[in-house]
């Protein structure tokens, strides 16, 4: 994986694989591409290599830098304690951190207006009623990549299947991805992840973290080999979407991807969000503010379980009431 626009790890950048000229990563072993050993270098500690203590949350598992300034050491994400680390490794840390552009104020006002836009089946003084107890300030992990790739698709489908349910299908077309995000997160979900991403501006960025911001930033705990593993997932993930629109007819079953590669690079990324901790009537629930977007937040929220039994009860009595008249009109 090559890092654009990343902190470089060595005084000059590696030269590019010796058969497939794809872009290579400081301590790559091998080649994202067509698998060939990188030749040997010497391997010196540098900044973006440093071996670095983190805290380990207890609960959620999230990795976090070391802030000196924290009064207590509780995880951004799920305020679980904690532990300290001390890897051998060295940390993977982001080559760019993505600016804030809601300032707090403005992501606690995001907060109330999405809480009174959830719908009729919430409690009617849930956004009056909601107290914020905790707002987090974080750059959450993720992994943006480029590729250009062939793919190949299999498939059956319901188009020229005659007499039977099913016919085969097959076909191949190249592929250009750009700015794909894959979450490397593990205090946000993937799906908390997903509906963050849109509303990012990736190229508006810093190459180190604001600190007056004084936001937690999420550390890169994983081996580049799980890396690579993650964003070869999410490669054939959105081949085989992309593969999906390409078969014919109205349904589809056994569809199957082949990705071949011809170019991958990859940056790591702070991508700027707002945990928020609210309390409704003794329950704590927690939000997501979209760090560049206020119009962006997702989270959890109580139910109205009376306005739920309500519309149940009115349906069966409307169901009962049809009936009646049905039953009375073929007497």
């Amino acid at each position: 994986m090559s890092e654009p626009g990343a902190t470089p790890t060595s005084t000059e950048a590696p030269s590019p694989c010796q058969r497939c000229a794809s872009p290579l990563e400081p301590g790559d072993l091998r080649c994202a591409i067509c698998g060939l050993p990188t030749p040997p270098s010497p391997r010196a500690q540098t900044p973006s290599e440093v071996v670095a203590t983190i805290f380990r949350c207890s609960g959620c598992g999230a990795a976090m830098r070391y802030d000196e300034k924290a009064a207590a050491p509780k995880c951004s994400f799920c305020g679980e304690v904690l532990a300290l680390e001390k890897p051998t490794d060295p940390i993977e840390q982001a080559g760019a951190y993505l600016r804030f552009r809601v300032d707090p104020e403005q992501a606690k006002v995001a907060l109330r207006r999405w809480l009174g836009s959830l719908g009729f089946f919430r409690p009617k003084d849930l956004q009056g009623s909601a107290v914020v107890d905790k707002l987090q300030p974080l750059w959450w992990a993720g992994w943006c990549f480029d590729a250009d790739v062939s793919v190949s698709w299999a498939a059956d489908s319901d188009a020229g299947s005659r007499r039977s349910a099913w016919a085969p299908h097959a076909g191949a077309f190249e592929l250009v991805l750009d700015n794909v995000v894959v979450s490397a997160s593990r205090g946000l979900s993937d799906r908390e992840c997903a509906a963050l991403v849109p509303g990012y501006n990736l190229r508006d960025a810093d190459p180190d973290p604001d600190p007056a911001r004084h936001a937690a930033v999420e550390g890169f705990d994983v081996q580049r080999s799980a890396a690579r593993a993650t964003i070869s997932r999410a490669l054939s993930a959105t081949a085989a979407e992309h593969a999906q629109t390409r078969v014919p007819g109205s349904s589809v079953r056994n569809l199957r991807v082949a990705v071949v590669p011809r170019r991958l690079t990859t940056s790591r990324l702070g991508f700027p969000a707002y945990v928020l901790a609210y309390r409704y009537r003794d329950e704590v629930y927690r939000a997501i503010v979209h760090g560049q977007n206020p119009g962006i937040v997702h989270g959890t929220a109580p139910l109205s379980w009376l306005r739920i039994v309500m519309v149940v009860v009115g349906a069966i009595a409307a169901i009962g009431l049809v009936a009646t008249i049905v039953w009375a009109a073929t007497r």
